[in-house]
């Protein structure tokens, strides 16, 4: 017995082939609509900061070109809490996961482009924390030891790989749909 490939439509010799109803009709669309709420669920959390405060990214869009930063902050929030919270519904899937998926690729060349920098701390400030200044608590003399090389290393790393993951996550139902549990399906009778 053999299954269509997803992604190919080659067929997909199975080592259980007994286990292919319990893939198609169990495992894949619960596995794409967890995945599809999680990206989404992102999105919304990220997007909610913005949503209390539309304006406060004005600044940061424009130091990405984009203006006017009051049109493209809003713009920004609404993109990000309502398409998240779309996508969590998989209602317009692919429209929300698109914009978005541009979006997170903007985050991800600032983040690239923009790196946190070398070190908190001058070798003045090294020195401070280990003389032991009281101005730290032990978590800071701890992380910044090095002056917070390696934190900033970890921090910007992190910064990259969420952006890299979350952009190829969106770009994913982009390309493929809400899945089979989604509202595009249920209320719109088809694949938007």
């Amino acid at each position: 017995m053999t299954d269509k490939n997803v992604f190919d439509n080659a067929p997909e010799t199975l080592f259980i082939p007994a286990l292919s109803s319990f893939y198609d009709k169990f495992a894949q669309p619960v596995a794409w609509t967890i995945f599809r709420i999680a990206v989404g669920g992102i999105l919304v959390l990220e997007g909610w900061p913005k949503i209390m405060d539309p304006m406060g990214q004005i600044k940061f869009v424009e130091a990405l070109s984009f203006y006017p930063g009051w049109l493209w902050s809003p713009l920004l929030a609404v993109m990000q809490f309502l398409g998240g919270i779309l996508l969590v519904l998989g209602l317009l899937t692919r429209p929300v996961a698109l914009a978005n998926g541009i979006m997170l690729a903007v985050t991800l060349y600032f983040h690239l482009s923009r790196p946190f920098g070398h070190a908190f701390l001058t070798p003045e400030g090294i020195d401070a924390i280990k003389a032991g200044s009281t101005f730290f608590t032990d978590a800071a003399r701890y992380r910044l030891a090095d002056g917070g090389v390696k934190f900033l290393e970890l921090v910007q790393g992190k910064a990259e790989y969420a952006s890299l993951y979350w952009m190829g996550g969106a770009f994913l139902y982009a390309a493929f749909g809400g899945g089979y549990f989604s509202l595009d399906r249920l209320l719109l009778k088809k694949r938007f």
